[in-house]
């Protein structure tokens, strides 16, 4: 192992806060002089299928903790997911079904270990567990919580003062999630700043169950390509860590000029002096070097070579992508009126909208395109052959194959 100090230093840099520091370092030179590893606990609730480069940064810094030699162990939220994670919620989670957990649960594990070191990665449910307490069990555990410790939270606080309701299986989350470090002996706990109650609440129920309490290690929460709001695959300002390698290098592009260092620091592995002298170049060169080198995280050097290549050769030259898809249309199963079609019931029907409203945010934004012309109409009817390109968003094209 390498020294504390040298790993705390590695450790720290992108971080938000680590609670305490000082433990933290404590538990490093520990680990060190006995060769035994820490324990580093990251939880993911399986709320969604797909995982995106905000999840990454966490995962990213997972993955330095396990070349230095330390125990990685992921929870799948499987038994919490039916709960639904209120951090930052405005309002109650709809709740999972089992079959929808495990669904999106089977997903992860491909997804995560394009960063984790698979052979190192210890996986777990915590069903396994949380589903055998008794109501006694739970009832004990909850007396080491007061009421006030809950309404601390600030997302709770805020619901109650707005009016909006707050139930009880809500405030029963974070206690599970610090039961799971209780039953994983956790040294340390990765999250976003977001989780920070219930890393927190993990630590103190530790430390009053007779256990060494865990330290909060806490990474800042992505903001998304819109530059405004985190990373939300619900917002559509996210790039999935499984998205093709072109589409991931054109979303990149689209992210503003102001984002670019967070990024950098966050998202890929590039020395700090060498961003500094990237960003000082072109903004539009800086981030084809930042999208080159999340996508070779991702999909390797040659995938990242040929999405810089396409890039520059749709969008500084103009020329359409080499391999557009294409995609067979019915028209009497759209159901077409004198030939025509209703674009929104076509962007549906070749999957680029998942509703009606979708479609007709997309068109009414301008995000659609037929052989270069923009329809922004929202009850616009079109006129489809073969051959037909479509352009939907800056990233997306499609050559329509008509049926009749």
């Amino acid at each position: 192992m390498l020294p504390a100090e040298v790993q705390f230093h590695i450790l720290k840099r992108g971080s938000v806060e680590i609670v305490p520091e000082d433990e933290f370092l404590e538990k490093l030179k520990r680990s060190v002089a006995t060769g035994k590893p820490l324990i580093v606990k990251l939880g993911l609730d399986p709320s969604v299928p797909d995982l995106h480069i905000g999840h990454s940064v966490v995962l990213r810094k997972l993955r330095q903790f396990q070349d230095l030699g330390h125990e990685v162990v992921i929870i799948i939220g499987d038994f919490t997911a039916m709960i639904g994670d209120p951090s930052g919620q405005v309002k109650t989670r709809p709740q999972l079904s089992r079959e929808e957990v495990e669904r999106n649960a089977r997903t992860y594990a491909e997804q995560y270990c394009k960063i984790l070191d698979r052979s190192k990665t210890k996986v777990t449910f915590n069903s396994e567990w949380l589903s055998k307490l008794s109501f006694e069990e739970v009832i004990k555990l909850a007396s080491n919580v007061t009421v006030s410790q809950v309404l601390e939270r600030e997302d709770f606080s805020r619901r109650l003062r707005s009016g909006s309701e707050l139930r009880l299986h809500e405030i029963l989350y974070p206690l599970c999630q610090a039961y799971d470090s209780v039953v994983l002996n956790a040294d340390v706990e990765m999250g976003g700043i977001d989780q920070k109650f219930n890393i927190l609440l993990g630590r103190e129920l530790q430390r009053r169950l007779g256990k060494e309490p865990q330290v909060g290690f806490f990474m800042p929460l992505l903001i998304g390509l819109d530059g405004k709001e985190k990373m939300s695959k619900s917002l559509g300002n996210y790039v999935g860590i499984a998205e093709p390698p072109k589409e991931m290098f054109g979303k990149l592009m689209s992210m503003p000029d102001e984002l670019m260092h967070d990024y950098f620091i966050l998202c890929t592995d590039v020395p700090e002096d060498e961003i500094e002298s990237i960003l000082s170049g072109h903004p539009m060169e800086a981030k084809k070097r930042l999208a080159w080198e999340i996508v070779r995280i991702y999909h390797g050097e040659e995938e990242a070579n040929e999405a810089k290549d396409e890039f520059e050769r749709v969008f500084s030259r103009r020329e359409l992508p080499t391999d557009v898809p294409e995609v067979v249309i019915s028209l009497s199963k759209i159901g077409s009126e004198d030939g025509k079609l209703q674009l929104a019931r076509l962007l549906c029907a070749i999957g680029v909208a998942s509703s009606g409203r979708e479609a007709h945010r997309l068109i009414e934004q301008g995000a659609v395109e037929i052989n270069g012309e923009r329809i922004t109409d929202r009850f616009a009817k079109v006129e489809v052959k073969t051959g037909d390109i479509m352009r939907v968003g800056k990233h997306r094209w499609i050559k329509l194959i008509v049926e009749s």
